[in-house]
């Protein structure tokens, strides 16, 4: 190998090698961002559940848990 295509060849490496850190840092970030998100979705999904069945109570006329009755 010449000089000038050694040098060459290493300022290929070091670019490549600060390529991969960006993108270690990106795949790192969007693991955070999901990660963020699959909970969010796991408490919607629970909302929503909790919801239904208060839905379905007020279909199938069952009072609410929280609410006091009506003589206290």
């Amino acid at each position: 190998m010449t000089v000038s295509s050694e040098a060459a060849m290493m300022e290929r490496l070091e670019a490549l090698e600060i390529r991969i850190a960006y993108q270690d840092e990106a795949i790192e970030s969007l693991n955070q961002t999901i990660t963020q998100q699959w909970a969010l979705i796991d408490a919607l999904q629970r909302q929503t559940a909790a919801l239904g069945e208060r839905l379905d109570d007020a279909a199938n006329g069952v009072a609410p848990v929280d609410r006091p009755p009506p003589h206290y």
